[in-house]
């Protein structure tokens, strides 16, 4: 089987659909994923051909799991044998049926005269499983070293009137779903200046990045060390918005830091100062700063102290 990336999802021989959350080589026996939709004759969602789905909340996905296929959850995780795939959706492939929708369609335009070429471009999430509610948001994705571009093409469309920028009602939407570590103020500066959100017709998209790496970079699990805060220029941010997030760090012990909440990605740019509080860890004698070690991410957050006017 071909390399499986995040953004894409995969589906089971049970027609489960799963969205995939770490990169994956072919010779892997297995993927890391998420359970997202299963067949239901009474799921609230519906697709082009008539089948039904339930979409699954993140607990509830692993009670089903656990009552249905234990075997899919390892270490606290859901872990799919890639033998158990029978079809990967691409956001890249599926973004051609797409482009009939006007939002989409608006979007996709706007990079491609922007110079990003359509093969760069992609649809995830709800849409790319043909799944989506008229209400439902847009995950865009951009693949590699365009997804930079795309954040100054999406600017100055925004400068232009083209794309609108989010309202605080829907920005204390997104605060509040995501529930940070962090003051809603300091949330939303940052969050503007990342620029990776926008409005079209009043419907909200934001832009994710993905590793167009033949080897995207893997992080296998450290020694836990205890809890850390740390402060430490940012020396590199080159994969600041890949998941997890990677930001490498001039400190006198720990090397970088990653953040495996997607709220936190993109959240420091190169030579400003950080303030990261997570979870110390060592591998290979190295050590790293983990941010996002549950799914709340409670106790742990990452700060540009250089936006905040603190560094």
């Amino acid at each position: 089987m071909s390399t499986i990336r995040i953004r894409d999802f995969i589906v089971t021989q049970d027609g489960w659909i799963f969205s995939v959350i770490s990169y994956s080589m072919p010779s892997d026996e297995r993927i890391n994923a998420l359970l997202r939709y299963v067949p239901d004759e009474k799921g609230e969602r519906m697709r082009s051909d008539g089948l039904r789905f339930h979409k699954m909340e993140f607990e509830e996905s692993f009670k089903f799991l656990r009552e249905n296929k234990p075997e899919y959850i390892l270490g606290g995780s859901h872990s799919i044998p890639i033998a158990d795939v029978v079809e990967i959706l691409r956001p890249d492939v599926r973004i051609h049926a797409l482009l009939s929708h006007p939002v989409i369609k608006v979007i996709a335009d706007t990079f491609r005269e922007g110079g990003i070429p359509a093969s760069r471009m992609g649809v995830t999430g709800s849409w790319l499983c043909d799944l989506a509610t008229p209400t439902s948001d847009i995950d865009f994705v951009v693949y590699g070293k365009s997804f930079f571009d795309a954040i100054e093409i999406l600017k100055r469309a925004k400068a232009e009137g083209k794309i609108s920028e989010l309202d605080e009602s829907l920005w204390r939407k997104i605060y509040e779903k995501r529930s940070p570590e962090i003051s809603f103020d300091e949330f939303l500066v940052h969050e503007v200046r990342k620029g990776n959100r926008g409005m079209i017709e009043g419907r909200y998209f934001d832009l994710l990045y993905v590793n167009d790496g033949k080897k995207p970079p893997r992080y296998a699990r450290g020694k836990v060390l205890g809890r850390c805060r740390i402060e430490a220029v940012v020396t590199d941010a080159s994969h600041a918005f890949d998941s997890p997030a990677v930001f490498k760090v001039d400190h006198k012990e720990v090397e970088e830091v990653l953040s495996f909440t997607h709220t936190y990605a993109g959240q420091v740019m190169e030579g400003e100062v950080m303030e990261a509080k997570g979870v110390l860890e060592e591998i290979e004698g190295k050590k790293r700063l983990i941010v996002g070690t549950t799914r709340e991410a409670k106790g742990e957050w990452i700060r540009s102290l250089t936006l905040m006017g603190e560094g």
